[in-house]
């Protein structure tokens, strides 16, 4: 399974596309796939080597919020490749998971990963919903940067049947096509270097073992065959990511460009200049946080098309955007975040930041896609600051890849 809070954050996630889709075709922008996503320029600067134009726009759902990317799959090692558009760029989760659907043209030619010979597959849990299917390897492709012989995770491939009896996989609604993720796949870019990591490798929790891909068990799986962040592959360029969006107005923009850089003080175009408000997290990229008088833990999602939090002086909205806050005019709410126990090396004493809560319903009438102050509940349950996409907008965001394990450097945040 995913990381604790990173579990947390994909529940959010979610939450917020499977309202936002609903509302926003119900506001005339539904209909078919917008085609491809992801590639040109980001505001008229061409990328480079170690650069991807991040887009968000109406995507494959007209979903809200979702900036995505273009990546390459190859069967490893060969020139059997598909180019996959609108996959969303999500900097708190770990790995490549695609949509069987939307990889179908390299589909058959990757190989799937194997424990004692048994196919090996993952379910992860969503709030409303499973995701499940196998395990693959794939040379993956983003900008000119290349992952060989990559784990990733192809979704919607095996049939609910094969997964354990009783398991939620097998029983659950399972989410497995562009339609139910908003979007063709998730590239989770945060700062782990696997979705599980350890705590996976000497005992059972998300991983199945799947004899002729049936009859799943749960197993242990190595490091090296978990779900793979494919930015730790992309040396020397492997430390980290940056993500820079564009500053928007107050009632959105259809459509805006911004840019993925790979690496951190590893080329001249991704330094990490001394200004900015550095903060230490722990291996699921949190960071300590206050609000409204509560600690709790907070942390920086490109995946959620919204901030997430619970605020009950603020109104939800009606209808299919009730999981939403409706204010009648936009309003401010602030969290303060610091580092992760305590830890080196910024904020000691927490760093207020601003988060803007407009209307949702009236936000999602106005056809815009690209929206810098929609927010939404986390009902009473959760208590975290999950801030989403709507933060990045106007910020140059950067996160230093967890690497402790080999000695190095350990995970942090910075804008």
């Amino acid at each position: 399974m995913l990381r604790t809070h990173s579990k947390l954050f994909r529940a959010a996630r979610a939450l917020g596309v499977a309202t936002l889709a609903a509302v926003v075709a119900g506001c005339g922008g539904g209909g078919g796939d917008s085609g491809g996503s992801g590639g040109g320029s980001a505001g008229g600067v061409q990328p480079a080597a170690n650069q991807a134009v991040v887009t968000v726009a109406r995507g494959v759902e007209g979903v809200a919020n979702i900036p995505t990317v273009s990546v390459t799959i190859c069967a490893p090692g060969s020139s059997t490749c598909q180019t996959v558009d609108n996959i969303q760029v999500d900097t708190e989760s770990f790995g490549l998971r695609l949509a069987s659907s939307a990889a179908s043209q390299v589909l058959s030619a990757l190989p799937k990963e194997t424990v004692a010979g048994a196919q090996l597959a993952e379910c992860t849990g969503f709030a409303d919903g499973f995701t499940w299917g196998s395990i693959r390897t794939a040379d993956v492709t983003i900008g000119k940067e290349t992952a060989s012989s990559l784990p990733i995770q192809i979704v919607g491939d095996m049939p609910q049947s094969a997964a354990l009896t009783g398991n939620s996989c097998s029983t659950g609604t399972l989410e497995l096509t562009p339609a139910d993720l908003g979007a063709n796949g998730i590239l989770g870019v945060g700062v782990a270097p696997t979705d599980c990591g350890k705590s996976c490798a000497p005992a059972s929790a998300g991983y199945y073992a799947c004899p002729n891909g049936a009859n799943c068990a749960q197993t242990a799986v190595a490091e090296a065959q978990q779900v793979t962040n494919p930015v730790v592959k992309f040396a020397p360029d492997n430390n980290g990511v940056i993500l820079s969006m564009p500053s928007i107005g107050p009632t959105g923009q259809s459509t805006v460009s911004g840019m993925l850089t790979f690496g951190i003080n590893t080329q001249s175009n991704n330094g990490l200049p001394s200004t900015v408000l550095k903060l230490a997290t722990n291996g699921s990229g949190d960071v300590n946080a206050t609000f409204n008088g509560n600690a709790l833990p907070a942390f920086f999602d490109s995946g959620s098309n919204a901030y997430f939090f619970t605020d009950n002086t603020l109104p939800n909205c009606s209808g299919n955007a009730s999981s939403f806050y409706c204010p009648s005019s936009t309003v401010t709410r602030t969290v303060t975040v610091a580092n992760y126990n305590g830890g080196s090396p910024g904020a000691p004493n927490g760093s207020a930041l601003s988060m803007s809560v407009g209307n949702a319903s009236a936000l999602l009438a106005n056809g815009n896609y690209a929206l810098n102050n929609l927010a939404g509940s986390l009902g009473s349950s959760l208590s975290f600051v999950d801030l989403g996409m709507p933060f990045f907008y106007g910020k140059t965001v950067y996160y230093g890849m967890d690497q402790t394990a080999s000695g190095g450097a350990s995970p942090f945040v910075a804008f």
